[in-house]
């Protein structure tokens, strides 16, 4: 069954906003308690005879069979954390109830399960003001949406439905509410609350309220998809674009940089005791870390931006989400793992031309201030609704930057190599890959040489239009792009 979520405004007074922050608080104070309470199971596991011994044996089921066993002995399972948490419950079953109590602790759980599989190195403790959500298991007790107000241990606030918002209405007219999440948000320095109610079903389709046509309708069609860190090439029969991410963004990225730098001045004016000579910080100091009123409003400026950058980013994304999913929907994309493009080199080397140090770091901050992977997330759940999904192409087999359809070969090409020569003519690197990414076939490791020839000359034609839209843009173009 599809969900989809729904997200409200509710019409808090301050009383209500208090209760609301207190609770939040408690549901801070709850997941702290279950993650030290998983620390102490996981250390006692693994000083255990048991656990030594299945970690020299080879992976196997036996194996498997033997980490399962361990973690219900030791405690490391979601419902035995259920069992942890509801003596603390009843503490303050006054603010929170058994449903919300225990999707804490699995929500703790799951958390904590990435440093039991290896794909995390710490869990951390949540700070004060750091738990900003909560959510129930069900629509029936605990938190609840009834009659356009939340319901919850005594409060009963109602719920912002604009007049004009047909979406909103519609969606609760034909769907059901599974359950419910109150979110707390820092808006131009206020705190703002939302009820997100996760709905079954198909989320309702939007209309041009002036024509009455559909919005963002879903066309047939191959797409394919070369994304980088920084920009987006899309091939297809129709249109034939090479774009950058989320760029609505650029500005607020270098007011969001001049801030960062003047808090770091104002936490080494303030702070002359944290830092050493050479302007690190000195491990293993423990004196109280001094804020100044500056400082904080500094500060509080930087977090508004921040909210402003991810909410233009998400917008920007679904924008384009929508643009690909209008051009065809049997869309490809090659598998590519963002989390290791963002991390720091582990080998240290030296430039051989200058003799200096490398630096260390890659494409994190490219990647954080792009979010690609987030665009193939909303893709995906986009198709999800079409029932179909986003294809992931086998990059190792299908090797489309390397691939030359016309000549049958594979040829490695440097990383500042941005166009591919095909004698009379040349064409964009990452548009290409592109190209022949939308004429992969469906076992997802081999290209359809055929297919590539048939549609090549549409390609070339909507290629250089595209080309020539680039050159005349007034826009700052990326270097990755070679024009």
């Amino acid at each position: 069954m599809s969900n989809f979520i729904l997200t409200l405004k509710l019409n808090t007074q301050p009383f209500e906003e208090s209760i609301l922050n207190k609770r939040l608080n408690i549901g801070r104070q709850m997941y702290n308690a279950c993650l030290n309470e998983l620390n102490k199971r996981y250390r006692a596991l693994q000083q255990s005879k048991e656990y030594k011994k299945a970690c020299k044996m080879t992976k196997s089921k036996e194996r498997n069979k033997l980490f399962n066993s361990l973690n219900k002995k030791y405690g490391l399972t979601e419902y035995s954390l259920h069992d942890f948490v509801k003596q603390m419950q009843h503490h303050f079953k006054k603010n929170i109830d058994s449903f919300t109590a225990q999707k804490i602790a699995t929500r703790c759980f799951k958390a904590f399960q990435k440093l039991m599989f290896y794909e995390a190195n710490k869990v951390h403790f949540k700070k004060y003001g750091e738990m900003n959500s909560l959510e129930g298991k069900s629509n029936k007790t605990g938190i609840r949406f009834t009659n356009n107000k939340l319901i919850w241990n005594g409060l009963a606030v109602p719920v912002v439905i604009k007049r004009n918002d047909i979406y909103a209405q519609t969606a609760l007219e034909n769907n059901k509410v599974k359950y419910c999440r109150i979110v707390r948000k820092l808006v131009r320095g206020k705190y703002k609350f939302y009820v997100q109610l996760v709905m079954e079903g198909m989320p309702p389709t939007k209309y041009n309220k002036e024509t009455g046509e559909v919005r963002n309708p879903v066309n047939e069609g191959r797409v394919g998809l070369d994304i980088g860190t920084q920009t987006i090439a899309i091939a297809s029969n129709k249109e034939v674009k090479l774009l950058e991410l989320a760029p609505s963004t650029n500005n607020m990225e270098r007011e969001k940089r001049i801030l960062q730098r003047k808090l770091d001045r104002q936490r080494r004016a303030n702070n002359p005791n944290k830092y050493n000579e050479d302007g690190t910080i000195k491990e293993g100091n423990r004196d109280k870390w001094i804020f100044s009123n500056r400082y904080i409003k500094a500060s509080n400026a930087l977090a508004e931006i921040q909210r402003k950058i991810a909410s233009k980013r998400k917008q920007d994304h679904e924008k384009l989400a929508n643009y690909i999913l209008s051009l065809g929907n049997d869309i490809k994309v090659e598998t590519m793992s963002f989390q290791g493009l963002q991390a720091r080199a582990k080998e240290t080397t030296i430039n051989e031309k200058t003799g200096n140090y490398n630096k260390k770091k890659r494409l994190g901050k490219s990647i954080a201030n792009k979010a690609p992977s987030m665009l193939l997330t909303i893709l995906d759940n986009k198709l999800k609704f079409q029932d179909t999904k986003l294809k992931k192409v086998d990059t190792y087999s299908v090797k489309a930057s390397q691939y030359n359809h016309v000549t049958n070969e594979y040829n490695k090409k440097e990383l500042g190599q941005r166009w591919n020569d095909f004698g009379d003519f040349k064409i964009q690197r990452d548009l290409y890959s592109a190209f022949l990414i939308m004429n992969v076939n469906e076992d997802l490791k081999t290209i359809n040489r055929e297919l590539c020839f048939r549609k090549f000359g549409n390609f070339k034609e909507l290629h250089d239009l595209e080309i020539n839209r680039i050159k005349s843009s007034d826009n700052e173009l990326i270097s990755s792009m070679g024009i």
